[in-house]
């Protein structure tokens, strides 16, 4: 009972801790003049990877690298399918030029990296100091095509701008506490789990973890795309699942005492999955410039069918055999086949 009050309040902790710090940093984006596509790709996804980051942290020095790349991993599967299927079930979502031209790109790039480096087994110092070099030089890229089209966006009086800045900037400071701080029980309540209910910490924070970190980023994107803020909800994802690559996985594998060891379930099933989603989202969010309902529809059930596979193999369930069947040369097939023709007709139609 009490590991799971623990869970349950290391979860408000991070949820709470996660809307301070994007509030606050969006406050002072905007303060700036910047775009709001750019804010959902760099600050606002950046605020909302940072459960991800303390998380993962936390973990590594813990000594439990499989709820470490598991949460990175289960976060972006999550992102995508989830979190933009949700959102555009609420509101068909209008994708920006830039996204798919230049961040989608990218996304699968760094999805493809993450998986390369991983194949040896584990992800060393060097690999990770290469992904937060890449950080760097994606957030360069932000600035500069911000600056380059100059957008710009209202913000009031210069005088009450200058009044929230410091209002801000508690803000940060005390979200940033409250991840830390939530993250640590996260880990250790995950733990405690675990071993309790005989599941190994991978599917623990492939699921469980995965889906606390990722609250914030489908808070984000569920109350964007009801506010009709859809470059926001879109840019969001898409940005989160960039930085957890390279800022996350980057940042952890450089500071951790050691490799971040890569468990062979990742290699075999969840990284190939993460950069399918990836794949899967180009042709559709290409289809007309938005992704309609019934395909956000589509990437639900992706997510529900990839959760019940794993809760079947982390069971031992007899369903898992015929699950795996099914979804191998069936449902897999069709979506494939769905997704090619609705891009062909989409190119004739242009």
């Amino acid at each position: 009972m009490l590991t799971s009050l623990l869970f349950v309040f290391s979860l408000a902790l991070l949820v709470l801790g996660a809307e301070m710090l994007v509030r606050g940093a969006s406050r002072l984006a905007v303060a700036l003049g910047v775009s709001p596509l750019v804010i959902g790709l760099t600050i606002v996804a950046l605020a909302t990877s940072a459960p991800e980051l303390a998380v993962s942290l936390q973990a590594v020095y813990a000594n439990e690298a499989d709820i470490a790349l598991g949460n990175i991993v289960g976060s972006n599967i999550l992102n995508l399918l989830l979190v933009v299927g949700l959102s555009a079930m609420i509101i068909p979502l209008t994708i920006h030029l830039q996204l798919i031209r230049l961040d989608l790109p990218i996304m699968i790039g760094v999805s493809l990296l993450g998986w390369l480096f991983a194949l040896s087994g584990s992800v060393n110092r060097w690999e990770g100091l290469a992904l937060a070099a890449l950080m760097a030089g994606y957030i360069w890229l932000q600035v500069h095509l911000s600056m380059k089209e100059k957008q710009e966006r209202e913000t009031g009086e210069t005088s009450a701008r200058r009044h929230s800045w410091l209002f801000n900037l508690v803000l940060i400071a005390a979200g940033l506490a409250l991840l830390v701080l939530g993250a640590r029980w996260l880990v250790e309540s995950s733990v405690t789990f675990a071993r309790h209910l005989g599941v190994s910490e991978v599917i623990i924070g492939l699921t469980i973890v995965a889906i606390g970190t990722s609250l914030p980023e489908l808070i984000t994107a569920l109350i964007a795309a009801l506010r009709g803020e859809r470059d926001l909800a879109v840019g969001n994802v898409v940005g989160s699942n960039i930085f957890n690559i390279l800022c996350v996985l980057g940042i952890t594998a450089s500071l951790a005492p050691g490799d971040v060891a890569v468990d062979p379930q990742v290699l075999r099933l969840d990284m190939p999955v993460m950069l399918g989603a990836s794949l899967l989202a180009l042709p559709l969010f290409f289809t007309g410039k938005t992704m309609a309902r019934w395909e956000g529809a589509l990437f639900v059930g992706l997510y529900i069918a990839y959760s019940c596979y794993l809760v079947f193999a982390a069971t031992n369930s007899p369903l898992l055999s015929s699950f795996a069947s099914v979804m191998l040369y069936a449902a897999i097939p069709a979506v494939c086949l769905v997704v090619a023709v609705t891009t062909l007709r989409e190119q004739r139609r242009s």
